[in-house]
């Protein structure tokens, strides 16, 4: 059970994703040009969206926002509010306030058979790997001698290349991400 823990842990790092059922999470996130985009998927609802007041604003919930089906919110610069909080008269008004507080569901209620597969299989090869113990230098059993350099990992879950290419080829892990520069 521990060495299937180990290797879940290990899935769900390479990918940044948390594969079992989540609702209502809610999650702080900076839009980019106007899109917010939800770290976990699948997505099944998005609930709420608030805009973080920056500096003593109050937080205010976004009326106009639509969410696309599948990971990204669009917040409108249209969208109708009354009596903003001067200091974001300050700012532009498209960026700002830029920061939101998100209360989305996500997951599956099954792990998808390839992520289980890729998790079987590392534990799978843990347990059948020739040093079972961590830091044996050497054996002898009647003629025959067997000798490592002392830095085996003995029982510790190991991801592999082809572990990662089987994820990254199924689309559970992003490949490029979205940064904003502005010159002043």
């Amino acid at each position: 059970m521990a060495l299937l823990a180990d290797a879940s842990a290990l899935v769900r790092a390479f990918t940044g994703r948390d594969f079992s059922r989540t609702d209502n999470e809610t999650v702080v996130l900076r839009a980019q040009q106007g899109e917010i985009r939800l770290p976990q998927t699948p997505v099944l609802e998005v609930t709420q969206v608030v805009a973080v007041g920056a500096g003593g604003a109050p937080d205010l919930p976004v009326i106009g926002w639509r969410w696309d089906g599948i990971d990204i919110i669009r917040t409108s610069a249209d969208s109708p509010a009354i009596n903003l909080p001067e200091l974001w008269t300050d700012e532009e008004y498209d960026s700002y306030p830029g920061t939101y507080r998100v209360t989305y569901s996500h997951g599956t209620d099954v792990v998808p058979a390839d992520v289980v597969a890729v998790v079987a299989r590392m534990a799978l090869r843990t347990l059948t790997s020739p040093t079972m113990a961590g830091g044996v230098t050497g054996e002898t059993i009647g003629p025959y001698t067997y000798r490592t350099d002392g830095s085996g990992v003995g029982t510790a879950v190991a991801m592999t290349d082809d572990d990662r290419k089987m994820l990254e080829l199924a689309g559970y892990r992003r490949k490029a991400g979205m940064s904003m520069v502005r010159w002043r």
